[in-house]
Order: structure tokens, then C-alpha cells, then sequence
């Protein structure tokens, strides 16, 4: 099945200049948040602490929410609105650095019953992971992006040449920086399910990536007395119609995780729909683009 016809050319190597100063633009624009904000917010999972998340049969204004706790002065307390304002869902969330976590959650169930009445609430979930724990699970998060984006470089490194490698390791970096950055601006927590995402967007960004260095290896090899800007520029052009398939088909999936998987799952989907508009995006413009850099940092004799 094809979209695009094979013989299109579209000069997308003509683009680097810009494609590389939009994604500095975007990339500073993450970093500066990051920077600001002190680096991501952690949920639960990494910051330890309790969750409990609460339904109301009648509306019941989050200020009211707020009243019915603020005697149990526990440390860290906050509350948010959870899903659509009619769903009338809360979630309640506090840090404690003590072994006192079983504990506070029944206390909110205390306090809430007291202030609306045992029948006109539901507590639906409650979280509770220590503080050690937490700081256990965000390091062993942290390293396994680490390790897999060396994996990675080890893999291509090993299947094609270094200098695929390195552009793809670039365009990884490049996409995991302004996914984190895309969380930041909007305030989203950081947990388990948001690093089982990046690693998911991390092996789909190079899996597009390595079906355009593969192409381009063999374009090497049939056009060898050719400028390497067109040999690259036509591997892209190959290979468009797969990469418009695969990321549409893609789409289409986490954008109905997005819209119709609820809010618990939400913040997993949107770190999808961002990762992969943003690894596509990298894999035709700045992976593949980065060998004609690297071509001209790092000249082969041959091609001298």
C-alpha cells in the first residue's frame, strides 16, 4: 500500500537550517521551563507520599474540599480537580517523609465523611508508596532511558556505522527533551506509566529512524559517485509513504487513548501523542540530515 508515489521528491534536506533552528527554538523553550520549574514534577511514584482519589454524587466545589481538610494539617496537602468539572472527582495528594502513610488516608476518609456524609462519596483509589521507595523507582526510571538510549547507539553503532549512531542518539536526545519539556508546560506529573511512555517513544523514533539509515546505506552503495545531500534526500523520499502509514495508523490509536481512555491513562497517552508527532518529525528532518554534518565534520577519503 502506498500514499505517496516513490518517485516524489520533496527537498527536505533543503529544510536543515530551518528544522535545526526550530528545534533549538523548542528545545530551549523546554529547558528554560524544566530549569524554572526545578526540573520535572514528580508524581507519587518518584516523590513518595499518599493519593486518594475521591467521587461526589452531588457538586461539591473543590473550596469546600479544601475546608474539610484543612484541620488535619497534614504536610503537603493539596487538592485538584480530577477529569471533567461535572465528574465531580478530586484528587487528594500529600508528602509525608514518615512511616505514617497508612494512616492519613483513612484520616481523609474520616474528615470528608464528617464534612458531606458517609453515603454522599466514594473513595475509589488510594496510592501509597515511601519515600525511599520513591526515590528508588525515579533512579532506576532515570537509568532506563539512559540505557536505552545506549543500547541504541551500541545497536546502529554495530548494524550500520557510527556516524548513524550518533544522529540517531542526537534525534532521541533531541525528542525526549521536548517531550519532558511538553509535560513541564503543562504541568503534568512524572510517574511510572510517564517513563513507560518515553521508552515507548524512544523505540518507535528509532525504529523510523533505522528504516531511513537503511535505505540511505543502500542508496550508498548504488549511487556511489552521488552527493550524499541527494542520496539522502531520496531515502527519505522512499521511504514517506511508510512513515506517513506508520505514524498515522499510530495516531489514530493514542488519539483515541486520549480522547476516550479517561483520565487515568490520560497523561500516559498524551506523552505518546507528543513523542511520536515529535519523533517523526526528527526522524526525516534531523537524524538523517545530521549525516551531511557529520559528512562534513568527519569526510571520508573516498568521498573527498
Amino acid at each position: 500500500m502506498e500514499l505517496i508515489k516513490p518517485d516524489i521528491n520533496v527537498n527536505f534536506v533543503g529544510h536543515i537550517k530551518g528544522a535545526l533552528i526550530f528545534s533549538l527554538i523548542v528545545i530551549g523553550i523546554s529547558l528554560i521551563s524544566l530549569i524554572i520549574k526545578g526540573g520535572p514534577r514528580y508524581g507519587i511514584d518518584f516523590e513518595g507520599g499518599t493519593l486518594v482519589q475521591v467521587k461526589f454524587f452531588n457538586e461539591v466545589d473543590i473550596s469546600e474540599v479544601r475546608i474539610a481538610l484543612d484541620d488535619l494539617t497534614i504536610e503537603g496537602l493539596s487538592v485538584q480537580e480530577f477529569g471533567e468539572k461535572e465528574a465531580n472527582e478530586y484528587l487528594i495528594t500529600m508528602t509525608k517523609t514518615t512511616g505514617e502513610l497508612e494512616g492519613l488516608s483513612e484520616d481523609v476518609k474520616i474528615a470528608l465523611n464528617n464534612r458531606f456524609g458517609r453515603e454522599s462519596l466514594e473513595v475509589r483509589r488510594v496510592e501509597m508508596v515511601g519515600p525511599k521507595v520513591g526515590k528508588d523507582l525515579r533512579r532506576k526510571g532515570m537509568l532506563a532511558v539512559i540505557f536505552s538510549l545506549l543500547g541504541m547507539l551500541m545497536y546502529i553503532w554495530w548494524r550500520f556505522e557510527l556516524r548513524f549512531g550518533v544522529g540517531a542518539i542526537i534525534c532521541l536526545i533531541h525528542d525526549v527533551i521536548i517531550t519532558l519539556g511538553a509535560l513541564s508546560l503543562t504541568n503534568k506529573a512524572v510517574d511510572l506509566p510517564i517513563i513507560a511512555a518515553l521508552l515507548a517513544v524512544v523505540g518507535y523514533s528509532v525504529n523510523d529512524t533505522i528504516i531511513i539509515s537503511d535505505r540511505i546505506r543502500e542508496n550508498l552503495k548504488k549511487m556511489s559517485r552521488g552527493r550524499l545531500r541527494d542520496i539522502v534526500n531520496k531515502s527519505i523520499n522512499q521511504t514517506l509513504s511508510r512513515t506517513c502509514i506508520t505514524a498515522g495508523t499510530t495516531l489514530m490509536v493514542v488519539i483515541a487513548l486520549f480522547s476516550l481512555g479517561g483520565e487515568v491513562i490520560h497523561d500516559f497517552a498524551f506523552t505518546l501523542l507528543v513523542g511520536i508527532c515529535i519523533g517523526t518529525y526528527s526522524s526525516i528532518f534531523i537524524a538523517s540530515p545530521l549525516l551531511i554534518v557529520w559528512e562534513r565534520l568527519f569526510p571520508k577519503k573516498k568521498r573527498r
